[in-house]
């Protein structure tokens, strides 16, 4: 048995656009569900500087600015990765 549905009333071009919509909405519904959520774990210092491709006097001035928050836990210094993150998907903003 041959399955065929005859659409009448509209054109290919809005044919495709309605389906884009369609699916456009789903990917937008299943993001909001489906966001991979990252580990919150503790730098160091090297680690950080490593990771942003930047020197520890630059790590160091940029703490001073503002622009990267650290924990000092006794004399260790820690940078969350998620704030990282947050840090420079903020700035291309």
């Amino acid at each position: 048995m041959d399955n065929t549905t005859l659409v009448t009333g509209t054109t290919p071009e809005k044919l495709t656009e309605n389906i884009l919509q369609g699916v456009r909405k789903e990917i937008e519904d299943l993001k909001q569900y489906f966001q991979l959520k990252e580990p919150d774990d503790l730098l160091t210092r090297k680690e950080t500087s490593e990771l942003l491709k930047i020197s520890f006097v630059c790590l160091h001035d940029w703490c001073n600015k503002g622009i990267l928050k650290h924990r000092k836990i006794g004399n260790r210094t820690y940078f969350s990765r998620k704030e990282i993150n947050e840090v420079l998907y903020n700035s291309n903003k």
